[in-house]
């Protein structure tokens, strides 16, 4: 059996032939995908590159890796051959859900940015890029994050296509994206993700995300006909159903006395608990029997006037400490991006087609699930909340224990 040296924590966290024979089954799992052997062995050479001590996921880097002379079957894998990367991610839900499955599960969702040069990579315009932290020449993909006391991952991916790409025929040829593709919101991709990953029976206590999402009432609406609960972020001024009126989010807040503020942790952060005021307000009552709506404000302990705001739909006497640490959840999947992008290269790839970014996504989701699991059945510790595992950290972990780094 070939072995590779892998770049993140996976052979500390579990002995190599433990490693091997867990690899092993996540690849069987997958090779009914593709059409021909070769494109199987391809993609479990790509699996093994993106775990891999290569420094960039490029092309080139990791054929160099694999033996190859040039790049051609990577570039072969995410372009020509034959498989369908939307079953691929199915196999992805089922893998998280057999080894992260938590009654108390949270689903996340929130988009990052792809920086790129030029204008030919699909869905590339100046946009803003949460990564940067402004307007860039970027791809912007939403994804669908996993967290539990068992681990945090990514599970679902989708581009999304401005509605300027969307509509011009003959970049859309270029970039290979599908007739059956149109126009569609960061909302609306979230939404058909989660109606994806509950259908196939990804259970969840609840769902949270940023104000992109929880201002979109066709997504809440969605989660609420399944009885599906969420903590959502909002903008402070969407109008509430409050005692018969439509009331906007920031007025509410200042009419809570001061009786309704508790000092609260919404998790671990890097210095410690993240301690803020919190405070819950019961809105007008849904249809469904059951539930509750309320708005719960998030305050400054250092800035009083800084506050957030989200929407909650939970079932009746949810404690406010829970829905506090659903709240602060959302904060895992920066922690996936970050990992993903510093240990299996997610942002690293070299394609411009439609499907050769959501092939690549695929595949380094699933090489980061993996390295979550390692984590999992290690038996080591998790910290509630999550701690990323940062770009380079094989180095200072390898270093800070005397061994030899690749």
């Amino acid at each position: 059996m070939e072995t590779l040296a892998l770049s993140s924590l996976a052979t500390q966290l579990v002995p190599l032939s433990a490693w091997e024979q867990q690899f092993d089954i996540l690849t069987q799992r997958i090779a009914p995908r593709f059409a021909r052997p070769e494109a199987r062995q391809q993609a479990r050479d790509y699996l093994r590159g993106l775990l891999s001590p290569v420094e960039r996921k490029n092309g080139w880097q990791l054929a160099e890796h694999l033996g190859h002379t040039a790049p051609h079957r990577v570039q072969h894998l995410l372009d020509r051959a034959v498989w369908e990367d939307a079953l691929v991610r199915s196999d992805l839900r089922a893998y998280v859900v057999e080894n992260l499955a938590d009654k108390n599960a949270v689903l996340v969702l929130d988009e990052t940015g792809f920086i790129k040069k030029g204008n030919k990579s699909v869905g590339v315009k100046r946009q803003y890029c949460g990564t940067a932290g402004r307007v860039e020449n970027c791809q912007v993909g939403v994804f669908l994050g996993y967290a539990s006391d068992q681990g945090h991952t990514l599970l679902d991916a989708a581009l999304y296509l401005p509605e300027d790409w969307a509509n011009d025929t003959p970049r859309r040829q270029q970039a290979k994206v599908p007739e059956t593709v149109a126009f569609a919101t960061k909302p609306q991709l979230a939404q058909r993700m989660l109606v994806a990953a509950l259908d196939a029976g990804v259970a969840a206590a609840f769902v949270t995300g940023d104000s992109v999402y929880g201002n979109d009432a066709a997504l809440r609406a969605c989660l609420e006909n399944r009885r599906q609960a969420y903590v959502l972020a909002i903008k402070c001024d969407l109008r509430l159903n409050w005692e018969g009126g439509a009331i906007r989010a920031q007025t509410l807040a200042q009419r809570l006395p001061a009786s309704a503020w508790q000092t609260l942790s919404c998790g671990e952060g890097a210095k410690g608990p993240r301690l803020y005021d919190w405070a819950y307000l019961p809105l007008d009552a849904p249809a469904q029997e059951g539930f509750a709506y309320g708005l719960l404000v998030r305050r400054s302990l250092s800035d009083p006037s800084e506050l957030a705001y989200y929407l909650v739909f939970a079932p009746t006497e949810t404690p406010l400490a829970t829905l506090v640490c659903v709240a602060g959840t959302r904060w895992s999947i920066e922690v996936c991006f970050e990992s993903a992008k510093g240990e299996v290269g997610l942002d690293e790839y070299e394609v411009r087609s439609w499907h050769g970014w959501h092939r690549h996504i695929s595949l380094c989701m699933l090489a980061h699930a993996f390295l979550t699991a390692a984590r999992k059945h290690s038996q080591e510790p998790l910290r509630k909340g999550g701690r990323a595992i940062p770009r380079n950290s094989l180095r200072r972990f390898k270093q800070s224990r005397g061994l030899c780094c690749p």
